[in-house]
């Protein structure tokens, strides 16, 4: 298994990616002063494979994040069937966090790779309307890693199209601390109605278990829930990890693309899931049914960019 590591030289900041596994950046230690800062959750066998390719570091969701309902949609007069891998039967996280990516450019503080679906997943290309492109660069500076998305469509017809990441943070954030120490912030103001993991397409205001704006304990609260209305003052927002105990905490930054935040505390980990997403989950079908939802489209030939920033850091009063 080829591990990739990328280095700030400055900071000694240090980043680890498996290309083979979905381009998943599974280790982030960032150095805060002097102190090391394990920010990614992965489990010790990762590398070894026959770990569900969802649940660890950054699995990188794309054509579409989260769940399509029972696999099936519709685009331009013709119908998909995709794979039904949830426990629900419904189809989830798209078409590359499970197969290899090519690695197209190195240095020591970057790297890039690249997934097309007709080159690296031939299988798959008759499950999607189009064919499609994605590079992810990961680069370190000091104590942040930031990834740069570039979508691309090589096909001459229109690509549909929603990204997301499912990244694990690891709690606590420093030694002598507890989960029971730990706050999760995200900035939104309401949330999907879901029904099994599915949005009804209704919104609801948030009740006092759902609601993190001002911090929630992440022992206090059992999340897998799709927020929305983001605040964003400017041109991005913070969703904020906080050890109170270690006084350090990870901040999450994304420019208001990402217009959807899943936030997920898996049962049984010293963890808690922060996942931007463009749209919710099963937006292509949720679209189809009139409801105005972040599902993107890109035209022939055409390319877009985004990005998101990890940051760990002491605790700011």
């Amino acid at each position: 298994m080829t591990v990739l590591t990328i280095t700030d030289p400055h900071s000694g900041s240090t980043a680890r990616i498996a290309p083979e596994l979905g381009f998943n950046c599974f280790e982030f230690r960032a150095i805060v002063g002097s102190r090391p800062v394990d920010v990614l959750d992965a489990a010790p066998d990762f590398l070894m494979g026959g770990q569900r390719p969802s649940g660890h570091g950054i699995p990188i969701l794309f054509p579409f994040p989260n769940r399509i309902r029972a696999g099936k949609f519709s685009w331009e007069g013709k119908d998909y069937q995709l794979p039904t891998t949830d426990k629900f039967g419904n189809a989830i996280h798209g078409l590359c966090m499970d197969r290899p990516w090519r690695v197209i450019e190195q240095r020591d503080d970057l790297v890039t790779g690249q997934f097309q679906l007709s080159v690296d997943a031939p299988d798959r290309q008759h499950l999607w309307p189009t064919d499609f492109v994605i590079e992810v660069d990961y680069e370190i500076v000091h104590n942040r890693l930031r990834a740069n998305f570039r979508i691309g469509n090589p096909s001459n017809r229109r690509l549909p199209w929603g990204l997301g990441t499912h990244p694990y943070f690891k709690l606590p954030l420093g030694a002598g601390s507890g989960v029971n120490h730990c706050l999760v912030e995200v900035p939104a103001s309401r949330r999907w109605e879901l029904i099994d993991c599915l949005p009804t397409g209704n919104l609801l205001e948030l009740g006092e278990s759902h609601d993190l704006r001002d911090g929630a304990y992440v022992n206090t609260v059992t999340l897998d829930d799709v927020y929305t209305d983001i605040r964003c003052d400017g041109p991005q927002f913070d969703c904020t990890i906080m050890d109170e105990q270690a006084g350090l905490q990870v901040v999450q930054t994304c420019p208001p693309i990402f217009r959807e935040i899943v936030a997920f505390t898996p049962p049984g980990r010293a963890a808690v899931c922060v996942e931007p997403y463009t749209c919710p989950t099963d937006a292509i079908n949720l679209t189809a049914r009139g409801l105005d939802c972040g599902w993107r489209t890109l035209g022939p030939g055409s390319e877009f960019h985004t990005w998101i920033d990890i940051t760990a850091g002491p605790v700011l009063a």
